[in-house]
């Protein structure tokens, strides 16, 4: 499977190219799983949807709250588990 590449690009730091397994949206907030590699020993991270309306590019951050953390990753758990259903 082909999975969609999207670059992130933290503030004084080079730009890392992520691959997004997952999309959600939760309380009006998108979130995004994403892997730093298509082979399956890569990092997973949740990045949290921060743009305004205004914006003409997404902003993205890292989520970094345990609690939201734990939470989103079960959201994740629950939809990659139906993608493996289908």
């Amino acid at each position: 499977m082909k999975l969609e590449k999207i670059r992130f690009c933290p503030d004084g730091e080079e730009p890392v190219d992520f691959f997004v397994l997952e999309q959600t949206r939760v309380a009006g907030v998108d979130y995004l799983l994403v892997t730093d590699s298509e082979e399956e020993d890569g990092e997973a991270l949740i990045l949290e949807d921060n743009s305004k309306p205004e914006d003409t590019e997404s902003i993205y951050t890292i989520v970094s709250d345990e609690t939201k953390l734990e939470a989103l990753a079960g959201i994740f758990e629950d939809l990659l588990e139906d993608v493996r259903l289908v």
